[in-house]
């Protein structure tokens, strides 16, 4: 399929496709026309990625663990302990940084609760 459909069938954008295909993370085919030539599984190689994106990794991290999943048919068994520490240390940052929004929607909570009255009979 053509980058429109893949991106269409994959819900990323052909930007995306572009980037993807540019950090060596998929390899389309070419047509004779020089067309991109998207396969079935290409596109679930993009949704992969995209799924990792949204977890939050940073394609650098996603570059190193592509092709563990893939050769591992989905886990993660045979990473090296360096890139396991990696994606460890990550998810601690996340960790810290989800304990710093709570704590400032704890704080707007505080604020919304003493600026609204208590009771709103009204006039």
């Amino acid at each position: 399929m053509r980058i429109g459909d893949a991106a269409r069938v994959s819900g990323a954008s052909t930007r995306s496709l572009r980037l993807y295909e540019a950090e060596g993370l998929i390899v389309p085919g070419r047509c004779s026309n020089g067309y991109r030539d998207y396969c079935r599984s290409t596109v679930d190689r993009v949704l992969v990625i995209r799924s990792l994106l949204e977890s939050g990794l940073p394609l650098r991290l996603i570059k190193e663990i592509l092709p563990h999943l893939v050769r591992a048919g989905g886990g993660a068994a045979d990473l090296c302990p360096g890139l396991l520490a990696e994606v460890r240390a990550f998810r601690d940052r996340l960790a810290g940084r989800i304990a710093v929004l709570n704590a400032q929607h704890d704080a707007v909570d505080a604020f919304l609760q003493e600026a609204e009255p208590a009771d709103r009979t009204g006039p």
